[in-house]
């Protein structure tokens, strides 16, 4: 990479692989919780992000470049990680615990969404613009949920 334009697709490929390798992640997620609420928010969210992958589709195709993924190592460390939480927590930890990692990819995707809309701005690309902007405000939103979900009910369990 020697351009902003070079990072933004760089990073746009990232996301791409990213929002694929979670419609994996996500139901895996869900069969393992034993919070109601918590598997009906990754159920939605795993909806959400099958939107989100086609509005990075359109993204791509505003800025005449073909979809395609590129191997994200932050992903993967992240899903890994919540894989081990599966594997090794139980009860109300385990609960907890895959809230936190939904959050941290959120936290992730936002980090991510953040930058993108913004270079897409200087490099002036306003539909990807645009199209980043309403991504990022669903990442957003999963995530005041998930923080509403963890302090009224799944944190308050012992």
């Amino acid at each position: 990479m020697k351009t902003l334009n070079d990072a933004f697709h760089h990073t746009l490929k990232d996301i791409y692989y990213a929002e694929q390798a979670l419609t994996k992640a996500l139901p895996k997620v869900a069969k393992a919780t034993s919070s109601a609420k918590l598997k009906k928010a990754v159920d939605e969210h795993l909806s959400e992000t099958r939107e989100q992958i086609e509005l990075l589709k359109k993204v791509f195709s505003s800025i005449d470049k073909k979809p395609e993924g590129e191997k994200c190592d932050a992903i993967e460390g992240l899903i890994k990680e919540t894989e081990g939480i599966i594997e090794e927590a139980s009860g109300v930890a385990l609960d907890a615990a895959l809230l936190a990692a939904a959050q941290a990819v959120e936290h992730y995707e936002i980090a991510r969404y953040g930058t993108l809309r913004e270079w897409a701005k200087v490099l002036g690309f306003e539909e990807a613009h645009d199209l980043l902007t309403q991504i990022l405000d669903m990442e957003k939103a999963a995530n005041a949920k998930l923080t509403s979900m963890a302090v009224e009910t799944i944190n308050k369990t012992k």
